[in-house]
């Protein structure tokens, strides 16, 4: 006899589908199984109407008479199925893959200072650099060794890769240190490409990467803007126009450029302290990034 009934069937019908977009997008291994395993249960104690659990504890609704669900409500249920199995595989999908970009960015920094620095012959400034280097990728390396998102779940060759740069980082202690800077700065530039046919081996772009970085610095600067700060606005910009001095270095069309002419603009309102302009431009500016990064990112 069926004892569950009603809203409950639907609850786990949500429920199944939201556990079986947490096991694909977002976990691997065990997890991922586990997931996967209470989205099945959850899916066939709902289609069948008998949960087990239920019966050894007395529950459920197999008292109750079941009233018939009117058109309305079967129309309604249908449609919010639908919204949290597209919309959660959508946002799921988007989420994954700038939750990678920013993890790589977090790293990336120090990686390209190093550079960088050993370029110029600094060496002190070179070490400061590599020895935050170092802890950042191995965070970065453990993480995606042992979890690959939707983003990067096929493929293969993604722990190699991370090994090998990891080798590479290594292999340079010692020229950073006390070696000859020149050969050091060589060998840390094949770095680059490794991560660079990475990046295209799983869809993303240097544009995408470059976007995400600038995205996080820009976030402060809008912050700033909001708060009628114009003295932050000002200090955050050098680091915020570097940024995206990136973002134009791979691309630069109508799109980007309309990006800077927001940046300048907010800028010169803080320079001529127009703090009752600062919020609309902010949002001009926030508009312009989001169309770039939801088309490119």
């Amino acid at each position: 006899m069926k004892n569950v009934i009603g809203i409950d069937r639907f609850i786990r019908l949500v429920l199944a589908v939201a556990l079986f977009e947490l096991a694909f997008f977002w976990l691997s291994g065990a997890p991922g199984l586990i997931a996967y395993a209470g989205g099945t249960v959850m899916l066939a104690t709902s289609v069948l109407g008998i949960c087990p659990l239920y019966r050894v504890l007395g529950m459920g609704g197999s008292q109750i008479p079941s009233k018939p669900t009117g058109l309305p409500i079967r129309v309604a249920a249908v449609v919010l199925l639908l919204g949290v199995a597209l919309g959660g595989s959508y946002a799921s999908h988007f989420i994954t893959r700038k939750m990678f970009l920013e993890d790589f960015n977090a790293m990336n920094p120090f990686y390209k200072q190093t550079l960088f620095l050993t370029g110029k012959g600094e060496r002190d400034k070179a070490i400061a650099n590599y020895d935050k280097l170092l802890p950042a990728y191995q965070k970065f390396q453990d993480k995606y060794t042992a979890y690959q998102p939707y983003a990067l779940r096929r493929d293969a060759q993604i722990a190699a890769d991370l090994a090998n740069v990891a080798a590479m980082l290594k292999a340079v202690n010692d020229g950073v240190r006390t070696g000859d800077l020149h050969q050091t700065h060589l060998d840390l530039e094949k770095v680059r490409p490794v991560f660079q046919e990475l990046f295209k081996r799983n869809g993303f772009s240097m544009l995408a990467v470059s976007l995400v970085d600038f995205h996080d610095a820009m976030e402060l600067m809008l912050d700033a803007a909001h708060a009628k700060d114009v003295a932050k606005i000002s200090a955050l910009y050098p680091q915020v126009s570097d940024k995206l001095k990136a973002v134009e270095a791979e691309a630069n069309d109508a799109e980007i450029v309309a990006i800077r002419s927001g940046l300048e603009e907010l800028l010169a309102l803080a320079k001529n302290d127009k703090q009752e302009l600062l919020a609309a431009q902010a949002e001009r500016l926030k508009s312009s990034f989001i169309k770039v990064y939801l088309q490119r990112g």
